[in-house]
């Protein structure tokens, strides 16, 4: 069986292959096809060849996956550029990455212009402009040397420079060969051909990329947030009746803090599976979306660097709260500081043995760190595996905060102040103090910034009195009108801790 867009379009080229949520944009299967074919063509007259690199720097926007649909068909290594990053950022990506050319629109033409002076070498070509008359003149026809390409995709640096996963072109060379996520989103997830998909989250993030291919690959409908909101992401499932979508648990913080009255309005009984992954999800958030939107709500633990994945579901962790599953890919090994194996709930670092082979790009020493001398590799998480081999996660080992000698993970303390009514957000750091090494400081975007101050402080830290033992309360309560937080979820606490010994130094 093949698993590509262009069976599709040949069998149902009618057939809506994405759907935009806000311009209600929508491409056809035959038109993703001839499109992605136009691209592949343009790469080969550029000179562009089988192994070679280029990047994608675009918004949410059905042009994604023409590029990357056309870059996949042409065996190109296709690298998904923020256009958030700083210019610097950018052309670092670029340059390490061994790109020659990247994709831009005119969203994200400032800061390219920007880029382009910081790495005169590599070529652009935008859509809105010279890219749109380049495909306009390209045959829609496959090209010769038709061959599966491969995305490489860099980690979001939230704890230092980011990081390229280089993963080898596919053995296969056919384009519509399955992989493994195919064979996931089928068995562990029952996702088909018939499937209504909606990503709320910024393609060029691994997750949403990846798993919104993967429903091209099946034949299903993508329907794509320019933007996540709330209600609208709800307004949408209701609209397309999706069935299937993927989120983060700060996607699911703010659709509960929505009123109850206007939670109430959607209809979501559509919904047959919501994945969920990227970051440990409140106890109190999981068991409430389960409430409201039934057992459709399913888990997994896993990373760009595909090294290993774990899967849950509803009813599994209704009777294992916290955990993120069992592994589906490689097997879970939790570790001493020595990489020796540890007994089952004991704490330490999460790797997996048996999965599949990943490096950092231009970092060997950072693959070194990712791998101990059994050969086991990990993601930098903290965790334990109960008598069943379920994995609960701690938190990132990078993060953990060593105050009078304990160690003390934050994870739990955002859980739990995330779940407060008056608070929408939380980052919790370790700050330098001079007697302790470091403090916990909790930094709290208040649902009403009017609230901030010495009293919410109060109150919160009188709430957490009864809940964490007294090593772990926040010595300090700090409040911002928004914390520095990827689209995709993720926290750059980075940044927090480096502005908090910034102005320890001062």
């Amino acid at each position: 069986m093949h698993f590509h867009p262009k069976y599709h379009a040949a069998r149902n080229p009618d057939k809506p292959a994405i759907i935009m949520g806000g311009s209600g944009r929508v491409v056809s299967y035959a038109e993703l096809d001839a499109a992605s074919n136009r691209f592949a063509q343009a790469m080969r007259a550029r000179g562009l060849r089988i192994g070679d690199t280029i990047a994608l720097c675009l918004e949410n926007t059905a042009d994604f996956y023409i590029v990357a649909w056309g870059a996949q068909r042409a065996g190109l290594v296709y690298v998904a550029v923020s256009g958030r990053l700083a210019p610097r950022e950018a052309a670092y990506i670029l340059r390490d990455s061994g790109s020659r050319l990247v994709i831009g629109s005119a969203y994200t033409a400032a800061l390219l212009d920007e880029v382009a002076a910081l790495v005169p070498e590599i070529e652009q070509l935008r859509f809105g402009g010279t890219l749109e008359a380049e495909l306009a003149a390209m045959p829609d026809t496959p090209i010769a040397d038709e061959r599966a390409g491969v995305d490489m995709l860099y980690s979001s640096g939230t704890t230092g420079s980011p990081k390229g996963v280089r993963i080898p072109l596919p053995e296969d060379p056919e384009i519509g060969a399955a992989n493994a996520l195919v064979g996931l989103a089928s068995t562990a997830f029952g996702i088909t051909g018939d499937a209504v998909y909606l990503s709320p989250a910024p393609l060029y993030h691994a997750a949403p990329l990846r798993w919104s291919m993967t429903v091209h690959r099946l034949g299903g409908t993508v329907v794509v947030m320019e933007k996540f909101d709330p209600e609208h992401a709800l307004a949408l499932i209701e609209r397309y009746k999706v069935t299937d979508s993927q989120w983060v648990p700060t996607h699911f913080v703010r659709m509960l803090k929505l009123p109850e009255e206007v939670r109430a309005n959607y209809d979501t009984s559509s919904l047959k599976c919501a994945i969920h992954a990227a970051a440990p999800c409140p106890v109190p958030v999981k068991r409430a979306m389960i409430d409201w939107w039934g057992p459709v709500v399913r888990e997994y633990y896993a990373g760009t660097e595909g090294n290993g994945f774990t899967y849950i579901s509803s009813e599994e962790w209704l009777a294992r709260p916290g955990s993120v599953g069992r592994a589906l890919l490689g097997t879970i090994r939790i570790c001493d500081e020595d990489g020796n194996a540890v007994p089952a709930g004991t704490e330490g670092q999460v790797f997996f043995e048996g999965g599949s082979p990943f490096s950092y790009h231009n970092d060997p020493d950072k693959t070194r760190d990712a791998t101990n001398r059994h050969g086991w590799t990990s993601l930098g998480d903290v965790g334990t595996v109960d008598e069943d081999d379920y994995l609960f996660l701690t938190d990132r080992k990078s993060f953990m905060i060593i105050s009078g000698g304990v160690n003390i993970y934050p994870q739990e303390i955002e859980n739990l102040l995330v779940t407060h009514p008056k608070v929408t957000d939380v980052a919790v750091i370790g700050a330098p103090d001079a007697d302790m090494g470091e403090r916990v400081v909790a930094i709290v975007q208040p649902r009403d910034m009017a609230e901030a101050g010495p009293g919410l402080a109060a109150e919160l830290t009188e709430w957490l009195s009864g809940q964490l033992s007294r090593v772990k309360m926040p010595g300090q309560i700090d409040f911002r009108a928004e914390l520095p937080r990827e689209p995709t979820g993720k926290l750059f606490k980075r940044l927090l801790r480096d502005e908090y010994r910034d102005a320890a130094k001062a």
